[in-house]
């Protein structure tokens, strides 16, 4: 997996080097970056969403299944099997555009998470620096003297190895001002080389203010706008795709629904916890993510409102047709209308609304045609009339307040 990643990130980096040439800052790299491969992926983010709509359709179907069949397993996935085949409805297909996506985003992940070994125009930078350091004597050992060097060498200060140049990049890139400063005093022979090539990395670091080499951390800081931009559009890309999931009287029960509740709850603060914890680089690249998701979802929540599931169900059929006349087999049909599948889901949701409507009000009457009787016919002395002449008292006070 670390090798086909490593594959992938190559072609990502190489175009990450081309858009840094024209920008020339991080930060807006990153976002130009992050939407250019949204854009490529986005017949596949539609491709996802027409399988996920279709997954709402049938999923009513599939939970009377389960409910009929629930201690009867080998039936069920025999009936299931039917169920698929009767609508053909692939359960995976929502799944294949997601992992074909998830090594892209992976290797996303580790180019900006490490600028300087995939973008040539960022290296040479710290490659200016690097080496004439390794040059110094016991350049190994002062470097450890640095404040909070096990931070930027990975939190294994003895396993680092100072004598590997990738390594030293490395470690350089997570720097913030002031280790830069504490390089140059400690190496003044080549004070003014690190002097400069700070200053350029500095400068094309910083993106509103922030080192986008930087995590930034658990102290609050101006910062932290980043961990809670990221939550909020996160909770906000969330919330849209799950409020474009028709909701049935069964989403109590629906694995599909509940996860999709959960998911709202805990992706926004896991966006949190990894863009305080990562440099701001990886958070601002997980905001303008889900920023582009957003508008992606709510242009296709507009279209999806204008398909007719029907007639999407019947282009599907007629591919679905037309590889099987090249086979020599019958053409396939659909048994149910969709549209009135869900339109009947809908019925039903009305009516059991309207039922439990009608048994509020009726409880509510029982109770008070029930007080009215006690409070008119209790017998002298007994326990309602004594309760009844508390209620009149109480009623008369209250008259006089």
């Amino acid at each position: 997996m670390y090798t086909i990643l490593g594959v992938i990130a190559k072609p990502l980096g190489m175009l990450l080097n081309l858009l840094y040439g024209f920008v020339q800052n991080y930060g807006l790299t990153i976002i130009i970056f992050t939407l250019i491969v949204k854009l490529c992926l986005y017949p596949l983010y539609i491709k996802q969403t027409k399988s996920t709509a279709r997954m709402a359709e049938v999923q009513p179907k599939m939970q009377a299944l389960q409910n009929k069949y629930a201690n009867d397993k080998e039936t069920l996935n025999i009936k299931m099997a039917e169920l698929y085949k009767e609508e053909k409805f692939n359960p995976m297909g929502g799944c294949l555009p997601m992992l074909i996506q998830m090594p892209i985003l992976l290797a996303l992940y580790r180019v900006i998470y490490n600028i300087p070994a995939y973008v040539p125009s960022v290296r040479v930078y710290f490659d200016n620096v690097v080496t004439p350091l390794m040059g110094q004597a016991d350049y190994a050992q002062k470097l450890q003297e640095i404040t909070n060097i096990a931070t930027a060498c990975g939190g294994k200060l003895d396993k680092f190895d100072f004598t590997n140049a990738n390594r030293l990049v490395d470690m350089l890139y997570k720097f913030s001002t002031s280790q830069w400063g504490e390089l140059q005093a400690l190496f003044p022979a080549i004070s003014d080389v690190i002097g400069q090539n700070a200053a350029v990395v500095e400068r094309m670091n910083t993106f509103l203010g922030l080192n986008m080499a930087e995590a930034p951390g658990w102290v609050p800081s101006f910062a932290w706008i980043i961990p809670v931009l990221a939550a909020v559009s996160q909770w906000f890309s969330t919330k849209l795709m799950s409020g474009n999931q028709p909701s049935t009287s069964a989403d109590a029960e629906n694995p599909m629904a509940q996860s999709m509740k959960t998911m709202t709850t805990t992706m926004p603060l896991f966006s949190a916890f990894i863009c305080i914890t990562m440099p701001a680089g990886l958070g601002i690249y997980w905001i303008a993510t889900s920023v582009v998701t957003i508008i992606q979802q709510l242009i296709v929540n507009a279209y999806m409102d204008k398909v007719n599931i029907d007639d999407m169900i019947a282009k599907n059929l007629e591919k679905v047709n037309k590889k099987r006349a090249k086979q020599g087999l019958p053409p396939a049909k659909v048994t149910q209308n969709a549209t009135a599948s869900l339109k009947a889901i809908k019925a039903e949701e009305e009516k059991e609304k309207v039922a439990e409507e009608v048994k509020k009000e009726k409880i509510a009457k029982q109770i008070e045609e029930s007080s009215k009787y006690y409070n008119t016919n209790a017998k002298p002395g007994s326990l309602a009339s004594k309760a009844a002449m508390v209620q009149k008292y109480n009623e008369a006070h209250d008259k006089r307040k």
